[in-house]
């Protein structure tokens, strides 16, 4: 089976088999091809690393110099074999990225009174960065099946795509923190940079924070013995943002040749020179408790934050020339509880037993978008699917087809017996954000072995899945076979005798009347709108297991320098416990940027298991 999958891409949805070039899949490429013909290459050569300098000019103050270098070289190759669903195609990319920061910063550490402490530091940084890429692609297949090389192009190549991005950003920073009897502090940090990615004349931007907390176990320890520790904390920040590479000018691009004439055209996305930086604001107030020696104790904080300016590009009328304009626009709030548990319910000479436990809940919500705009399309799908921010709605709704409900939200069923379904996309039919996520931890020691394992939930949110849709379309899930209410075949004709196959949809008719008619299901029938394949996209993991023996250290300590050793058996996406979405990881979806939350030629994901040895010296 997996010889013919390589040889031949072997599929149950040929395009049209009556013809030799219809003999290739007319959705999906089996996936041995995929994985054996349709592969990539990515090499990637790397080198990172700094050199610093420290001097300390008095007993209180020292002064530290850093140069930090992070650069790479990329080279990555796409194919698409001939006799593949899409066009036969070989692609190459040759990429660069260097980035060199150069720090000064003075530290200063000084008990000013007995009981006050002052740390404060200045400095300024440079950061420079430089990323340079070509890339080329073939144009209408491949001459020779298995080449993979540019030359192999059927059609003329077009002229490489290439981009040389400098950018820079100078910024200068300070701070300090004030401790009072060491439970009071108090802090403060100011930055102000200046990026090369802004305007001129506006591409400077500051951002700060100011931050204090109150250890008051330090007055309660000879009152409350059961008191480990605690401590109140409050802090407000804002953070500022530049703007994406070449998002202010506008530029020419190479054209196709048009006989001997050379082209340039303009870009689709205008660019904006009166960009302003992003802003983000945020607050936040905490308790950290600890009781019983540090046996049980918990932290928690809630918070509130605020994202302004944000620059995005947004839809403008073709008739400017233009499809898409890069502007500052929306306002997103997020507030939201953190909560962590730990404790050591046993704690013995020989066994230990400890917990934590983490709960996270975030609120979103889009408070202002562009002008007088109620919804922004941050990306678009298959079948008419698009995630948005949706004034008055969390970010990143999923938006498609709906049935259509009458007062009592009923479905309504047509005259033809088949469910009704809106004509407009724009219906909010699901969520990205889940409605809370938490974990638990445990690990357990016996002498010197010890387990860890974590049990990773999410519960809420929304991922639509156009593998669903069209396998359901296609006929090839079990839920589109099987028997009906008669006992008959669902896919038999709908007739009068006694074995009608079909089924009678759940529902209502437009008077009200529960529906009785029995309708055929096949890929042809206008069945389930797109808000059919939005799932709840909750699930239970045992996230990652480890397993340890430890060698004991009178072992050990006939081994020279050698001070322990550890060997584990870990293992990470073990098991998906529960989960609603059939057939699939929730997880597994285009989960880049905004384009979240849809699910498209899912694979199985990958189960790791290895060994690590670990040792002290």
């Amino acid at each position: 089976m997996l010889t013919l999958g390589i040889s031949k891409n072997v599929s149950w949805n040929w395009a049209d088999p009556s013809t030799p070039a219809g003999l290739v899949p007319k959705y999906t490429d089996n996936y041995y091809w995929t994985r054996y013909q349709n592969y990539e290459n990515d090499t990637r050569s790397r080198i990172f690393g700094n050199a610093s300098l420290n001097y300390k000019a008095t007993d209180w103050l020292n002064i530290l110099g850093r140069v930090s270098l992070d650069n790479y070289n990329e080279f990555q190759e796409e194919r698409v074999a001939v006799g593949s669903q899409g066009a036969a195609s070989y692609a190459r990319t040759d990429r660069s990225f260097n980035e060199t920061n150069f720090d000064l910063i003075a530290n200063f550490d000084k008990n000013v009174t007995k009981d006050l402490n002052l740390k404060a530091l200045l400095g300024g940084n440079i950061r420079k960065s430089l990323l340079n890429s070509v890339f080329s692609t073939t144009n209408g297949g491949l001459i020779v099946p298995g080449l993979y090389s540019i030359s192999n192009s059927v059609g003329a190549v077009a002229a490489p795509i290439e981009n040389y991005q400098p950018k820079e950003v100078d910024g200068f920073f300070g701070g300090a923190t004030l401790t009072y009897n060491e439970s009071l502090t108090l802090e403060g940090t100011f930055r102000r940079d200046k990026s090369s990615t802004l305007p001129e004349g506006g591409n400077a931007y500051n951002y700060y924070s100011v931050a204090g907390s109150w250890l008051f176990s330090k007055q309660l320890k000879d009152k409350v013995d059961w008191i480990s520790s605690g401590k109140l904390r409050v802090n407000y920040a804002t953070v500022g943002n530049d703007a994406p590479w070449g998002s202010t000018k506008n530029v020419y691009t190479s054209q196709n040749l048009f006989g001997s004439s050379i082209l340039f055209a303009y870009p689709f996305t205008t660019n904006n020179p009166s960009l302003k930086p992003e802003k983000t604001e945020s607050s936040e107030i905490g308790l950290d408790m600890a009781f019983l020696d540090n046996r049980i104790g918990f932290d928690a904080s809630y918070y509130l934050t605020k994202t302004k300016n944000q620059i995005i590009p947004v839809a403008v009328s073709a008739a400017t020339g233009f499809t898409n304009t890069y502007v500052n626009a929306g306002v997103i709030r997020n507030n939201g509880v953190e909560v962590s548990l730990y404790g050591s319910p046993i704690k013995t000479q020989d066994f230990s037993w400890n917990i934590n436990i983490n709960w996270t809940k975030n609120n979103s919500k889009v408070l202002e978008l562009y002008n007088d705009s109620k919804n922004l399309q941050l990306a678009s799908f298959q079948a008419g699917i698009s995630v948005n921010a949706t004034l008055g709605q969390p970010y990143g709704t999923i938006q498609g087809k709906d049935y259509v409900y009458n007062a009592n939200g009923q479905k309504i069923i047509g005259a033809d017996g088949y469910y009704k379904i809106t004509s407009s996309t724009t219906n909010v039919i699901g969520n990205i954000n889940p409605k809370w996520i938490g974990g638990i931890y445990n690990s357990f020691k016996y002498k010197n072995v010890s387990l860890g394992f974590l049990i990773d939930v999410r519960s809420g949110g929304n991922v639509w899945s156009l593998d669903q849709f069209y396998a359901t379309y296609t006929g090839i899930l079990p839920n589109t076979v099987g028997l009906n209410d008669l006992g008959n075949p669902v896919r038999n004709p709908v007739t009068n005798s006694g074995n009608s196959g079909g089924v009678i949809l759940d529902g209502v008719t437009e008077d009200g009347q529960v529906n009785t008619k029995r309708v055929v299901i096949d890929a042809n029938s206008p069945t389930l709108p797109q808000s059919a394949f939005s799932y709840d996209a909750s699930y239970v993991k045992l996230r990652e297991a480890t397993l340890t023996y430890s060698f004991p250290k009178a072992m050990i300590s006939k081994w020279g320098p050698v001070k322990g050793i550890d060997l584990s058996v870990f293992g990470r996406n073990l098991w998906i416990i529960h989960k609603n979405l059939p057939y699939s990881d929730p997880e597994e979806n285009l989960s880049s940027g905004n384009a979240q939350g849809i699910q498209s030629g899912a694979y199985p994901t990958t189960r790791t298991i290895g060994i690590n040895a670990k040792l002290s010296f």
